[in-house]
């Protein structure tokens, strides 16, 4: 059933990252992330474009099986704040059990970035991106932040969204998505390798 948000916003632009890297009762990662686009759309979110698909290692190296990823640029009629509990509720439906950071799973959504929004507040957001790695594997948010803290350091996440929005603008940095990712090191993007024929269906 589609969930209904405020009529006072209008609709926006957001970038949704999608990944997998274990089976589900719903079968292969492949097929897991194209049921988490179709159960995105029948939530009354409307994707408009996809990026290419992408097979990422897992991290930490030798952790799990690759990652499968891409990202969904998306139209919804709602705040950020209404979008993200539709997120957790396919990864829900579709066997994600929140329990260790980083862990392996059958399915990931993350919302890159909501627009231009900034959540929950300039401050905020700046903390969590500037988080040392001993920490970000021991803490998480309790509350949506936006954009993405992780954005500018991973990409696995900068690489599909650039296929999407390589002009976006960073609303703390100033930067580009594609600024932010020729900034990341070629070893670690030579490790986020297209997959041949691989086709998620937006229909």
């Amino acid at each position: 059933m589609a969930r209904e948000t405020p009529s006072y916003w209008a609709e926006m632009r957001a970038w949704i990252a999608f990944g997998a890297n274990l089976p589900s009762e719903t079968g292969t990662p492949m097929e897991t992330l194209q049921a988490a686009l179709h159960a995105l759309k029948a939530k009354g979110v409307v994707v408009t474009r996809l990026s290419q698909i992408y097979e990422t290692p897992c991290f930490p190296a030798g952790a799990g099986p690759d990652y499968v990823n891409f990202a969904a640029e998306v139209m919804y009629g709602g705040p950020p704040e209404a979008l993200l509990p539709v997120l957790h509720e396919i990864e829900a439906e579709l066997g994600r059990v929140r329990k260790t950071r980083w862990a392996g799973r059958p399915i990931d959504l993350d919302l890159l970035a909501y627009a231009d929004e900034v959540r929950p507040d300039a401050r905020s957001v700046q903390s969590w991106i500037d988080l040392p790695l001993s920490e970000q594997t021991a803490r998480a948010p309790d509350q949506l932040i936006l954009p993405h803290p992780r954005i500018q350091d991973r990409a696995f996440m900068l690489i599909p969204f650039a296929d999407l929005a390589p002009d976006w603008v960073h609303p703390l940095s100033g930067k580009t998505v594609a600024e932010m990712l020729a900034a990341r090191p070629e070893a670690e993007k030579t490790e986020v390798k297209p997959m041949p024929g691989a086709e998620i269906l937006a229909d």
